[in-house]
């Protein structure tokens, strides 16, 4: 089973979100994305400054087995990509949760965004 903290909000594309308390909202992919995508061997990330809007696509994941696109969750301006992410796209395998990709600020309405009983409900089901 994958594991699904409850701290967090998730997108049907299996992206994880984290508000910060300034509203800076942090998106990674969750654990049961790094599961099927398999070994994970190079990250797109959008660029910092880039306007960015609800569903559509700012980069990609490339693994062993396919590539797939990375959504953005909400609406706003990237103001940070963790390099960490980009250098070393494995650590991700390990620890998808501590390995945040990229960081979104003056984000509009998080509405649409699951909670984690509704994630693991959408993944169930897959």
């Amino acid at each position: 089973m994958s594991q699904v903290p409850t701290h967090l909000r998730y997108t049907e594309d299996h992206e994880w979100v984290e508000t910060g308390t300034d509203g800076t909202v942090t998106v990674g992919i969750t654990d049961f994305a790094q599961k099927n995508l398999g070994d994970i061997v190079f990250f797109e990330l959008p660029e910092v400054g880039r306007k960015v809007e609800v569903g559509h696509a700012v980069g990609t994941v490339e693994s062993v087995k396919s590539v797939s696109e990375l959504y953005s969750p909400v609406t706003g301006q990237v103001v940070a990509v963790n390099q960490e992410v980009t250098d070393s796209p494995e650590d991700v395998n390990g620890d998808p949760y501590g390995m945040w990709l990229f960081k979104i600020k003056g984000a509009a309405s998080s509405n649409g965004l699951l909670d984690a009983k509704a994630y693991e409900k959408l993944i169930s089901e897959s």
